[in-house]
């Protein structure tokens, strides 16, 4: 089974790193790769690099949106492949055979989405690992113990987000969480852990770059629950951030 990979990076003014983002992609081993850009208006020398490899670029576009999760449903809806991942402009796969061991997943275990474990690195040596993210195998309750794994990680079946929906642009720091939760806890889609590390991100995320983003997000993951008609227990809001002291001890 030859499956179609799309891969959606969005940027903004992301000169510094893009180029890394963008080779860690065309250097895959796997070929049926369909790789899309979605820019959101830069101006600080993105475009320039974009255009210096827009002949390996599958689709490309550059214009204001209202936000990283706008761009990502742009980029969704202009994905052609079977199986959609998302490498952000700050991000890099940790070697060229990720796709290739993603795709053998899916076919193995016939999966409707595929996740693994992440690197938090140091923004300026990226050989410095901060945290390791090891996500662990689902269970039918993980989610109401604060388990979520690495959204960069996470490879999902087009068919899936078309079924189910995209990104709720109503959530500004966590529609990632929503999605996952609406997907895998909610509609319980067969998901399978790929037991390796395969992203690389640098520090200073959206949703952890301020304090106050980070208790907006909290109070969105509650709203994902009971957006989705779903019961956390009360534990739940406290444990997810919780687990992420344990990533800076992991060997």
């Amino acid at each position: 089974m030859n499956l179609k990979i799309s891969i959606i990076t969005i940027t903004y003014n992301s000169a510094l790193t893009l180029e890394q983002t963008i080779l860690s992609v065309l250097n895959q081993t796997y070929q049926n790769i369909e790789y899309i850009i979605i820019d959101g208006g830069s101006t600080d020398g993105t475009l320039q690099v974009i255009e210096k490899y827009k002949s390996k670029i599958s689709k490309f576009i550059s214009e204001k949106d209202e936000g990283l999760y706008d761009a990502l449903n742009k980029g969704i809806d202009m994905a052609t492949g079977d199986v959609i991942g998302i490498l952000h402009s700050d991000d890099f796969y940790t070697d060229n055979s990720v796709i290739q061991n993603y795709v053998n997943a899916f076919i193995k275990n016939h999966s409707d989405a595929i996740y693994s474990d992440l690197f938090y690195v140091d923004k300026a040596n990226t050989n410095k690992i901060i945290r390791k993210w090891k996500s662990g195998n689902h269970k039918p309750n993980s989610f109401l113990h604060g388990w979520m794994p690495p959204h960069p990680t996470v490879f999902i079946k087009k068919e899936v987000y078309q079924k189910y929906g995209k990104f709720n642009l109503d959530f500004k720091h966590s529609a990632d969480y929503e999605l996952m939760l609406r997907f895998i806890h909610k509609n319980k889609i067969k998901v399978n852990y790929l037991q390796e590390f395969t992203i690389k991100m640098r520090v200073g995320g959206q949703s952890n770059v301020s304090l106050n983003n980070r208790i907006s997000a909290n109070i969105e993951d509650r709203k994902a629950w009971k957006m989705n008609g779903l019961k956390a227990r009360f534990y739940t809001s406290y444990l997810k951030p919780l687990r992420k002291i344990s990533q800076f001890f992991k060997k």
